[in-house]
């Protein structure tokens, strides 16, 4: 490459040489003016050149040719010429796999831009959304999935969670969509279709409610003579008196567990109801407190109870009190006699957080993340002796979804336990 230095030295040595030919005509001054117009002009004609190349095809042919330090100016655009070349083919085989990979998929991916209309799109959408090429190119997409739920979803932008729908047209099939935010708020919608999973879920809560409805008559029967041959006792011999309080005690449990399926059913499958309680929070947790106390007298808890007034909630009061109440509940099986429980509730950040905190044996961590499980028991030797059905936080957490909410768990093996429903401001209003 030429340096400004050298390009000066050419100048000089241009003028060097006019003002000699000057002198030798006895006209330096003309001499001197006409190398100056050469030079400008050549400089000129350079940069013409430049400009017909920079406004033309400077994409796909190359920089026009020269010497001096116009050579150099034209090299280097000639090397960055190359090397955007080589960029945007390295960019166009990696985004033609990616079309290639994503037209392999059975899920549909769609690119959405800040507008809102439809960028790009796999084959896998045209089969199950009905997109067209190019059609439905800068269309709306809630001008293509025209469903309320999907419009409500999409505006929303809260895309935590996904959405499932029934398929426009096609009534035996079912489609989930998840959508994610990136770049300068671009979205990419992923689109799978879930009808078999959501027929086996369909089967599995029709199989799980039928088979509790089915058991509960015979357990119903069953802890009835039991409980009829406890009060004859005295007419039995002693050998079996400890086998049939074994048999109620069971019995008693699995009308429990039947118990505890047929509501966790009865939460999956039921619709949200329209018309929502305004539930007093402070009201709520001094009731259930009371409730559970009369229960357990004998175990000599210690309740605390700390809640401001003035709270209310939007939602379903008997759901509510269910799901407080199973972690009340599920609190003093695990604390000892004489142990403290502490119902409390806050307002965190517009957020509600109805906390029940206990001084029991606690949870060793790697348990916390599957609590919430049907069946799943900590330690399931305990379960006799608690009478727990492993179904309790299952269904807390059912009731605190179909509440915009969350369970939020936090133990020490050995320093006791505290379960947290939070409820979202927009469930909540102060008085």
């Amino acid at each position: 490459m030429i340096s400004w230095r050298s390009e000066l030295n050419r100048l000089l040595i241009i003028l060097l040489i006019a003002l000699l030919v000057g002198l030798l005509i006895q006209r330096p001054t003309l001499a001197i003016l006409a190398a100056l117009t050469y030079y400008c002009g050549h400089n000129l004609f350079q940069l013409r050149k430049l400009a017909l190349w920079a406004n033309s095809q400077r994409q796909t042919s190359a920089p026009p040719e020269s010497s001096g330090i116009w050579g150099g100016i034209f090299d280097s655009f000639y090397r960055l010429q190359r090397q955007e070349r080589l960029a945007s083919d390295y960019l166009k085989s990696i985004i033609n796999k990616a079309q290639e990979s994503s037209a392999a998929l059975e899920i549909a991916v769609v690119l959405i831009n800040k507008q809102g209309t439809l960028d790009w799109w796999n084959s896998a959408s045209e089969q199950l959304l009905g997109i067209r090429y190019p059609n439905d190119r800068n269309q709306a997409v809630t001008n293509l999935i025209r469903d309320p739920r999907f419009a409500e979803y999409f505006h929303h932008e809260n895309y935590s969670s996904t959405l499932r729908l029934e398929a426009l047209g096609v009534s035996a099939r079912t489609l989930e969509f998840q959508i994610a935010l990136f770049g300068e708020h671009e979205k990419l919608m992923l689109v799978r279709d879930v009808t078999q999973l959501h027929r086996l879920e369909s089967m599995r809560r029709d199989f799980v409610g039928n088979v509790s409805h089915e058991l509960g008559t015979p357990i119903t029967v069953i802890k009835g003579y039991l409980e009829t041959l406890i009060d004859h006792f005295d007419e039995l011999p002693q050998r079996w008196h400890k086998p049939i309080e074994q048999m109620r005690s069971q019995s008693q449990r699995m009308e429990n567990i039947v118990r505890d399926l047929l509501v966790l059913t009865s939460i999956e499958t039921r619709a949200t109801a329209k018309h929502e309680d305004s539930v007093d929070a402070g009201e709520l947790i001094a009731e259930i407190s009371s409730d559970t106390q009369a229960l357990i007298a004998e175990k000599k808890h210690r309740f605390i109870v700390d809640c401001p007034a003035g709270i209310k909630i939007s939602g379903q009061r008997s759901e509510l009190y269910s799901a407080i109440s199973n972690l009340v509940i599920n609190a003093v099986k695990y604390t000892p006699e004489g142990g403290s429980i502490t119902i409390r509730g806050a307002l965190v950040e517009g957020d509600l957080r109805l906390s029940v905190a206990d001084n029991g044996i606690g949870i060793d961590a790697q348990h916390i993340p599957r609590l919430t499980e049907r069946f799943y028991r900590v330690d399931p030797s305990r379960s006799a002796e608690t009478g727990g059905t492993g179904l309790g936080l299952a269904i807390v957490k059912h009731i605190l979804v179909r509440h915009d909410g969350e369970l939020l768990i936090e133990s020490t093996l050995g320093s006791g336990s505290s379960f947290t429903a939070r409820l979202p401001a927009g469930r909540i209003t102060q008085t």
